[in-house]
């Protein structure tokens, strides 16, 4: 295996992982700016305040693009598995 092959998968997973993380946490940090605008505006301080809306939203956001990350993941995954024979060369 060499150091460029190493290289490669690893920036093939970080791809993957930003590809998978980056709707949700996309998402939850609008929500959480526009929370915290809404705090600024009515001057209500409570921390509690950004979390549900915030869980709220990764939850629809993982409802509805679980099927996409698992097809990433598998694909991902797959790639990986079949490149097993080629490293261990």
């Amino acid at each position: 295996m060499t150091p460029e092959s190493v290289m490669q998968v690893g920036q093939e997973a970080i791809k993957t992982i930003l590809y998978v993380a980056g709707p949700m946490l996309g998402l939850s940090l609008v929500v959480g700016l526009m929370v915290s605008a809404f705090q600024a505006m009515t001057q209500i301080n409570e921390m509690t305040l950004t979390f549900l809306p915030k869980i709220i939203t990764m939850f629809i956001v993982l409802l509805f693009m679980f099927p996409w990350m698992l097809q990433i993941l598998v694909g991902f995954m797959t790639g990986v598995w079949g490149q097993i024979p080629e490293m261990a060369q």
